[in-house]
């Protein structure tokens, strides 16, 4: 659990025992970006970092940044795309309220990408066009999120937009990723204390003006920060109070946090120390796909009342959304022996199989004759190529034909697990934000301790976390370096 302290009063510092430019608290991708800026633009960084090496939680992601607008990547590849088709689906797909943040992004983000590449990133020069959480073999760009989903592929021109990192069998791409970063990061000699973390924010008035700081050879310290702090101490998921406020249904459910033990909510509570604001708190991605194989997307998934409630072609975060929005959050996935085959993602449990609709009925416990009208007509539909009450996309349609067979996909059932997307309010160029919108002067919060785009998982597409993260973390870093000193 995080140990964090009121913020302490500049006046009351006895002593300061590092005199630096920019504070950056966090050495994962966000906090690694923004040193990195920030040293490019002259200032004097300290990164101060919990662990005893760089990477956090970003080197234990499939290393997959949600990217855009004609990157080099998709035009090596075929695959056209704009600014203005990336911001048309993540304005339809997500509920963030801060369109110029959004834009920017949009505008950006293929820029954002050489950059990357730059700093020795790889993506290999090779598409998956498969449905997939995350591939091993290689690929640099994947399908990652809703975009040939209804109702997306309706708002936007639906594109592959995961920048997935170089991987190998066995080996998450965020290792890879983190690996060119870091290399990077220790050519240019940024000054960093490991194994240190920051434990309060010090003020002078209304201003940030450095840190108390605690380390695990050398106690409590004090540095003053001159052009500002840069929180990027990753997200609250391994807080179990945290998490039990804010995402009640998870946690109940016993859905395991990803991340690490760092990822204890410090850097949002920093900033609430010194009045900063909170946004999407109680969202989060939770994940237990029912592909791969993809051949699973041409069942159905039914609610107790053994009604579909989602197309299943959806992004399996999104279906793990709707999935929490039914009755008890049960939900079954409904598959023929056509297309049968066991789940290779969350330890769904394979109900039982039948010979007929009622006898499936009574072994789901689902209301007599829900079934049948369920799947009357989506079969209908099916065999006329058409999905018309959730349009789902024509190539995962078939019609469904006894024997049958059901996964429980429950919440409570299967094992999903789940990332935080709440976090601390801040602007495009990372400056924390109050309740009502003024910036706290002297500090900054980004990735996955700062508010995501996506406000909860039935928005999320795999890598809007590295993505954004690293952009706006470059950003956060520049802004301050050129802070002046108040």
């Amino acid at each position: 659990m995080s140990v964090i302290e009121p913020a302490v009063p500049a006046e009351s510092v006895e002593r300061w025992h590092h005199h630096v430019g920019v504070v950056v608290a966090g050495l994962g991708v966000a906090g690694l970006c923004a040193a990195l800026e920030a040293h490019r633009a002259g200032a004097d960084v300290l990164v101060v970092e919990r662990a005893s090496g760089g990477g956090g939680a970003s080197a234990t992601s499939e290393g997959i940044f949600y990217l855009g607008g004609g990157t080099a990547l998709q035009r090596d590849l075929g695959y056209d795309d704009t600014a203005d088709n990336l911001y048309a689906f993540m304005r339809a797909s997500t509920s963030t309220s801060d369109e110029a943040k959004l834009r920017l992004f949009c505008d950006e983000a293929a820029a954002h990408f050489d950059w990357l590449e730059a700093q020795g990133v790889p993506f290999e020069r090779r598409a998956f066009t498969g449905k997939a959480v995350a591939v091993d073999t290689g690929e640099g760009l994947v399908s990652t999120g809703s975009e040939k989903a209804w109702p997306f592929r309706d708002q936007a021109t639906p594109t592959l937009r995961g920048h997935q990192t170089q991987s190998v069998p066995g080996t998450r791409g965020g290792v890879f990723a983190m690996k060119a970063l870091l290399a990077t990061f220790e050519r240019e000699r940024i000054r960093t204390l490991y194994d240190t973390r920051v434990i309060a924010l010090v003020v002078r008035g209304a201003t940030v003006v450095g840190v108390k700081v605690r380390s695990v050879d050398r106690g409590d310290e004090f540095v003053a920060a001159r052009n500002g702090v840069v929180l990027a101490t990753g997200s609250f998921n391994l807080n179990a109070d945290m998490t039990a406020e804010h995402l009640p249904i998870l946690t109940a459910a016993k859905s395991r946090p990803l991340g690490l033990d760092t990822n204890d909510g410090a850097g949002i509570q920093l900033g609430q120390s010194v009045g900063a604001a909170t946004e999407g708190m109680d969202g989060a991605i939770a994940t237990a796909s029912i592909y791969p194989p993809a051949q699973l997307i041409k069942g159905i998934v039914v609610n107790q009342l053994g009604q579909r409630f989602v197309n299943e072609d959806v992004y399996h975060g999104r279906l793990s959304y709707f999935v929490q929005q039914q009755p008890d959050q049960r939900a079954y996935l409904i598959v023929d022996d056509s297309i049968f085959a066991y789940p290779q993602k969350g330890s769904h449990r394979l109900i039982d199989g039948w010979e007929t609709v009622d006898e499936m009925e009574m072994g789901l416990g689902v209301p007599t004759g829900s079934l049948t009208a369920t799947l009357h007509a989506y079969n209908d539909g099916a065999e006329r190529g058409v999905d018309e009450q959730f349009h789902k996309y024509p190539d995962w349609l078939q019609p469904l034909h006894p024997p049958y067979a059901a996964f429980d996909i429950s919440l409570a059932s299967s094992d999903y697990s789940f990332i935080a997307l709440g976090g601390l309010s801040a602007d495009a160029d990372g400056r924390a934000l109050t309740p009502s919108g003024t910036t706290i002067d002297g500090l900054y919060a980004v990735g996955a301790c700062a508010a995501h785009f996506p406000q909860n998982g039935g928005e999320y597409a795999s890598g809007m976390s590295l993505g954004p993260g690293s952009y706006f973390g470059r950003r956060a870093g520049l802004h301050a370096a050129r802070r002046t000193e108040r």
